[in-house]
């Protein structure tokens, strides 16, 4: 475990500030979305409300150890059993699509990082409840982010709602702390017991992401691009999450609209 950083007031209010130009961008893009609508357009509309707000990407270009290329967009857009990290293609999206939209925004050296699940026109029940599934363990998470517990208390939290509705979490992944950078330690795990691990307190900001797998397992594939994250049963997946500060009044969520 490495460093992490403890946030003052005023920098959480400066977060909160990166956090909103996030949700602008999350609603946008929901706007935007249709039915024959590429996920490049989404990544357009995207751009633009970075660039009103004064902010950049810190996904544009981003290169982890894993990757083979720098990431090309500055929205991760994944398509029906892509979890997570999809670049944004040029294939118009299709009726009953389940479409998760991942952004971030650096604003004034600060980021934020959110990610929501939606379909574009006629909604399948079993992917209703899967994105329903995925927001239940994103508040369930949130619920838990309260300063005294620990960062077990989060994992179990998402952990019991993923596993009550039987779907598979997405292995080797989870949330992170963030701040200067999109991440940050510590990792939040989206699986893990009670009362285990580092203390939450007042100042933390941590962004909290459970990423759902309809078919029940854990395991996934990479793409050829070396980014995109698929389930190995073609079944789809959902991914919900938000940047959240811990304070001594409750969790403060930084990337509500």
């Amino acid at each position: 475990m490495g460093m992490v950083h403890i946030k003052t007031n005023t920098q959480i209010d400066a977060m909160r500030e990166a956090g909103r130009v996030v949700a602008q961008i999350l609603t946008r893009a929901r706007e935007v979305a249709a039915v024959g609508v590429t996920p490049r357009q989404l990544d357009e509309a995207a751009r633009e409300v970075l660039s009103k707000a004064g902010a950049t990407s810190p996904f544009l270009n981003y290169k982890p150890h894993f990757a083979p290329t720098p990431f090309p967009a500055v929205i991760c857009v994944s398509v029906n059993d892509a979890v997570v990290h999809g670049i944004p293609s040029a294939e118009p999206l299709r009726d009953g699509d389940l479409i998760s939209v991942d952004a971030g925004a650096l604003l004034d050296g600060w980021a934020g990082d959110s990610a929501i699940s939606f379909t574009v026109g006629e909604a399948r029940p079993e992917d209703t409840r899967l994105i329903a599934t995925a927001n239940e363990a994103l508040a369930a998470g949130i619920a838990a982010a309260v300063a005294g517990n620990r960062i077990g208390d989060i994992a179990h939290a998402i952990g019991t709602v993923c596993r009550a509705a039987d779907y598979g979490i997405l292995e080797g992944y989870g949330g992170h702390g963030i701040g200067r950078s999109m991440h940050e330690d510590p990792s939040v795990p989206n699986e893990g017991r009670q009362g285990r691990g580092m203390v939450l307190r007042h100042g933390m900001v941590l962004a909290i992401e459970p990423m759902l797998l309809a078919g029940g397992l854990d395991e996934f594939r990479h793409d050829r691009d070396g980014w995109t994250l698929r389930t190995t049963d073609g079944s789809r997946a959902s991914h919900a999450e938000h940047t959240v500060a811990i304070t001594n009044d409750g969790p403060r969520v930084l990337t509500a609209l």
